[in-house]
């Protein structure tokens, strides 16, 4: 994360847009000498109905506290979708700036209970995509389901789940707008800045996606992923908000393939955790000697 976007986010956000939206786009014909490929300054504060030197400012961080109009108006010009929308509001409130230290993620036992309950892949995340708490059945899916793992970083950084899912290119820019969406404007958030200060150092893809400031909404969707085992799986994934926290479910339709293929992992998931089960089982010194005579001693 560079020193300008952790001073001046709204104005970091609003560059990046900009640059985004092509001169056609806006209905301003582009000429054939034009060498900026998205909007200029003027062109934003033009079509917005504002100064040039105001939006400048606003760009700059020397003005942090535009109206709601103003911000409906730079959201129209620029094409951002309801949840972009959102997020240059929040962006732009200075009470998100005096935010108070947050609380340690924590997984209530309640939630334990119901990870191992439930029949589908399964887990927990937090804000910035840390797995929490995960089932068998996730972790048969995936072993970087297994808590303490982030599925940002493994996502970006680890080859094999880079060769899990069928569209790479397509799950990270799904996964790095929905990061920004998860942490909203609360960028300087020191596990934020130590997770993207990393991705930003060891992956060129992340960098590209993280300067775009694409925002996406936390919710579920289709997924295609490769498995090792059972080959190719087509689910619905659905993220849940639990106590601050977020449940995260892969599933197949009823009596398709996937189906089936999830039914054989469950399986293996069950037989893996007994074989551990059992190797952990402390035996006597005596188990597997024949029983004494019944009249011995007497």
């Amino acid at each position: 994360m560079n020193h300008d976007e952790e001073t001046n986010r709204l104005g970091a956000y609003l560059r990046a847009r900009r640059g985004l939206v092509t001169p056609e786009q806006a209905g301003i014909p582009a000429g054939p000498n034009r060498r900026v490929a998205g909007l200029r300054r003027e062109e934003v504060a033009m079509l917005a109905g504002i100064s040039a030197d105001y939006y400048l400012r606003l760009e700059r961080g020397r003005d942090r506290n535009p109206s709601a109009q103003v911000l409906a108006a730079l959201a129209r010009v620029l094409h951002l979708d309801d949840v972009e929308h959102q997020y240059l509001l929040e962006l732009a409130e200075p009470s998100r700036r005096a935010r108070s230290r947050k609380r340690a993620e924590r997984v209530p036992a309640r939630l334990h209970h119901l990870l191992a309950a439930l029949e589908v892949p399964a887990f927990i995340e937090g804000r910035a995509f840390d797995v929490l708490a995960s089932n068998p059945l996730a972790l048969a899916f995936s072993p970087r389901l297994r808590p303490g793992e982030n599925r940002l970083r493994s996502l970006m950084l680890d080859p094999e789940e880079r060769e899990f899912h069928a569209d790479w290119d397509a799950a990270t820019a799904e996964f790095v707008g929905s990061f920004r969406g998860s942490i909203g404007g609360d960028t300087d958030d020191a596990r934020t800045v130590e997770l993207v200060g990393e991705l930003s150092l060891a992956s060129a893809r992340f960098r590209t996606l993280w300067a775009r400031h694409d925002v996406r909404r936390l919710e579920g969707g289709t997924t295609v992923v490769n498995h090792p085992v059972v080959g190719r799986l087509h689910l619905h994934r659905d993220k849940l908000p639990v106590d601050g926290l977020t449940l995260v479910l892969y599933y197949a339709d009823v009596g398709s393939d996937s189906a089936e293929k999830l039914r054989v992992l469950a399986s293996l998931a069950t037989t893996t955790a007994n074989d551990e089960a059992d190797s952990r089982v402390i035996h006597s010194p005596l188990d597997g000697l024949p029983p004494a005579d019944e009249g011995a001693g007497q």
